[in-house]
């Protein structure tokens, strides 16, 4: 059984005050809330930089990409990102990243559920931070080999895999069911959130050199790092309260807190002997057969296929399309991007309360998946007449993009982590979430890669593709969906 004594945490060690019983159930529900929102949106800040330097690596491309005029444009960049297949060399960058990623999130969720997850969580910042303060060094180091970029990426995607599983089962302990869509929802705006700091950051130092742009969220997350080090604390039962599950919150005082030590030994008695229940970790097979756990996996294939496409070619798209006229600034490419963000937080938001009130996570994911094909429709074809349409439409994409992606990273995936056939189990919580987020983080990967591709024959291309996979991820869902509608209509 996975636990955590009071003094594993240095905080509670330091600050005897923040211990049961001067504050509350509530009180360290919104510190663990707060605490994994910061990690993980450091995570997501320090992800971003390869977005924002692509435009400065890459080549500079024609308007008219599928016939080229003028080759000597796409000598400007950074070898060996520069050069007619410089957009290809930028995807493969993606790809190698995005890759060990999706690898290292299934191994990470089997081994979070199995050891101290705040430790494992710190271990997987500080890799993330080393690691993309590394790829910043290639500035100064004036490195233009391709290997060495690609391998820093590939160590930096399993460090990065930690994260997720980690923060999601730290959060699913801690919070029952009642309005979980709604807190999760708000709660998952860390993605977002991390993506605008991260574009903000690694633009605004963009002009001291595009290494700077990884140093500085680099060293982010290392500090951040050492704030979950000293502060988070990974489930209630360890403070002594009862599992949020059951909704209610111990009386608790420091007679209590010794009483529970000493009816550890009884405890792990009565634990071992029910070994196979819910003390138990699910295994990775079994928790593919859990129901459920398979439609959402392969529609967040499809969906962080487009989320994370955006993610990575953004804002080089928006640097490289023409906007009422006028060709912007990398900066401002950097910085504009950001409206596809808050657009997401919102529709996160918006994903998680739509999906509690009518209590269906299928039918909602179903509604933005299908509201967003026409809202990406919208966006190339308007987005270049106007600064104002431009801003808009993205907003628009972002919202209806990002509301379903959020909802199954975050209420779906620790829904069922804890379904009943599990009997609540919440040992599953991250293999659950590493399975559905690995799938997914594979169509991450192939995204940004594809379109590193596709976009030297014409964005066009690119966004049939982005329309095509939305498609795909709402078909996933068809059954479950038709299964909600079915218990609506009758009664249960």
């Amino acid at each position: 059984m996975q636990s955590e004594s009071l003094s594993q945490t240095p905080a509670l060690t330091l600050f005897p005050g923040l211990k049961p019983p001067h504050k509350t159930l509530l009180f360290h529900k919104i510190c663990v809330l707060v605490i994994t929102f910061l990690a993980y949106a450091s995570f997501h800040a320090s992800r971003k930089p390869p977005s924002i330097v692509k435009s400065v690596l890459g080549p500079t491309l024609p308007s008219n990409a599928a016939q080229v005029s003028n080759l000597s444009s796409y000598d400007t960049g950074w070898p060996p990102f520069n050069g007619t297949q410089g957009t290809h060399r930028l995807g493969e960058l993606d790809l190698a990243f995005l890759t060990s990623y999706s690898i290292g999130m299934y191994f990470a969720g089997h081994v979070g559920d199995r050891i101290d997850l705040r430790l494992f969580l710190v271990f997987g910042m500080m890799g993330s931070g080393f690691f993309t303060i590394l790829f910043g060094l290639g500035y100064w180091l004036d490195v233009h080999v391709l290997g060495f970029f690609v391998g820093v990426q590939i160590v930096c995607g399993v460090f990065q895999s930690i994260g997720w599983p980690c923060v999601v089962a730290v959060v699913g302990n801690w919070l029952g069911e009642s309005k979980r869509g709604l807190i999760m929802g708000v709660w998952n705006s860390h993605t977002s959130v991390g993506n605008i700091i991260g574009s903000v950051v690694a633009s605004g130092v963009l002009e001291f050199g595009w290494g700077w742009s990884f140093v500085v969220p680099g060293l982010l997350i290392i500090l951040v790092g050492i704030l979950v080090f000293l502060f988070l604390v990974v489930n209630p039962e360890s403070m002594g309260f009862v599992h949020p599950g059951m909704d209610i919150e111990m009386s608790v005082d420091t007679k209590n807190v010794e009483n529970l030590q000493k009816g550890e030994s009884e405890e792990t008695k009565l634990i071992d002997s029910d070994n196979s229940d819910s003390s138990s970790a699910i295994g990775f097979l079994e928790a593919w057969k859990l129901p459920g756990v398979a439609p959402f996996a392969f529609c967040l294939f499809f969906s962080k296929l487009v989320a994370y496409t955006f993610l990575y070619w953004l804002p080089y798209y928006i640097k490289h399309t023409v906007v009422a006229g006028v060709h912007i600034s990398h900066k401002t490419a950097g910085l504009l991007s950001t409206i596809f963000d808050i657009g997401g937080v919102l529709g996160g938001i918006t994903a998680g309360f739509v999906s509690d009130l009518i209590e269906a996570r299928a039918i909602t994911a179903i509604l933005f998946l299908f509201l967003s094909i026409p809202a990406l429709a919208l966006y190339r074809i308007f987005g270049s007449l106007s600064m104002l349409m431009n801003i808009s439409l993205m907003f628009l994409s972002g919202f209806l993009v990002n509301g379903p992606y959020s909802l199954i990273t975050t209420a779906v995936a620790a829904d069922l982590g804890t379904q009943s056939v599990n009997d609540r189990n919440s040992r599953a919580l991250a293999t659950v979430t590493a399975i559905i987020d690995g799938t997914g983080s594979v169509g991450a990967a192939l995204g940004p890669l594809l379109a590193g591709y596709i976009s030297t024959r014409g964005w066009n291309s690119v966004f049939f593709m982005l329309i095509l996979s939305i498609f795909f991820a709402g078909l996933c869902l068809i059954r479950i969906a038709r299964t909600e509608i079915r218990e609506k209509l009758s009664g249960k």
